[in-house]
């Protein structure tokens, strides 16, 4: 659980002060940043990562809508609504895929300033639902 609510993965996360943050690493070696957390750096054959949070805040690198029906088995018993997905730019640590909660294109802008949040993913066999990242347009 973080923040009181069930996620995806809990490995993917930490609590920080001002929220959830993205769990990642950072190699000692060469300054390399990873996510999700690795034990060995993909830039240097270092293997002395330091695990650290992820910025909360970034830019939208590029983005799209996801407007059909994903091919099985990733389709679900629940009706199929679009979503947007995008590259998060992570100031002076690096680009993440995510999902993003806006999916009206004409709200959805390269550049534009975005901020990390926990976001209903599915129900879990309880009905409770589990909750996985995205993020979501803030004003500059």
């Amino acid at each position: 659980m973080i923040d009181g609510r069930r996620t995806v993965d809990d490995a993917l996360f930490t609590e920080t002060p001002d929220g959830p943050a993205l769990r990642g690493s950072r190699c000692a070696d060469c300054g390399a940043h990873t996510f999700p957390a690795q034990s060995g750096c993909p830039r240097c054959p270092g293997t002395s990562m330091v695990e650290v949070p992820l910025s909360r805040t970034g830019t939208l690198w590029t983005w799209t809508v996801q407007g059909f029906t994903p091919k099985p088995p990733y389709t679900g018993e629940a009706a199929y609504e679009p979503y947007g997905v995008g590259y998060v730019e992570l100031p002076g640590q690096l680009l993440v895929e995510a999902r993003l909660v806006e999916t009206d294109p004409a709200r959805l802008e390269i550049g534009m300033p975005v901020e990390l949040v926990l976001t209903p993913f599915r129900d879990d066999e309880f009905g409770w639902p589990v909750h996985t990242f995205a993020f979501v347009g803030v004003e500059a």
